[in-house]
């Protein structure tokens, strides 16, 4: 059932499919583990928190990959091709790519990946809660907006 409003419009509203909810509420989770697991690497200089680090985002990035996947459907799916879609592909884009530069500098020695690490892991949380944000507000069904 769409809304008044988007019939008025002629825009069709599509919600995403639960599975792509699924995927895109659990990156910023993954994504703040890794800021987290940075964090802790950082004030303690525990070798072991950048492992933990390293694999939480590879599980971001899993998520995140998915979640780009899905918002090809929905750009695609979407009869403007510009606003709310594009804006939620490109975010999801670029914290996948900054999430992979991340993944690079996490590779590295433990003490070469500070504070680079850290400061992409904040930068790629920003950008994760900010897909997120836009990628949920779009999940309406009915009613006027």
């Amino acid at each position: 059932m769409t809304s008044a409003v988007a019939r008025a419009s002629g825009t069709a509203l599509y919600p995403l499919h639960p599975l792509h909810v699924f995927v895109l509420a659990g990156i910023v989770p993954l994504f703040l583990g890794v800021l987290l697991n940075d964090y802790a690497y950082w004030s303690s200089y525990e070798p072991q928190w950048k492992n933990f680090a390293s694999w939480m985002l590879i599980g971001a990035l899993v998520f995140n990959g998915l979640a780009w996947l899905g918002s090809i459907i929905s750009l695609v799916r979407a009869d403007e091709r510009r606003g709310t879609p594009l804006a939620y592909f490109m975010l999801l884009l670029a914290t996948f790519v900054l999430g992979v530069i991340n993944s690079l500098i996490h590779a590295k020695d433990v003490w070469a990946s500070m504070p680079t690490g850290l400061v992409l892991s904040v930068i790629t949380v920003i950008l994760a809660c900010a897909a997120t944000w836009i990628g949920l507000a779009s999940w309406r069904v009915g009613g006027e907006r």
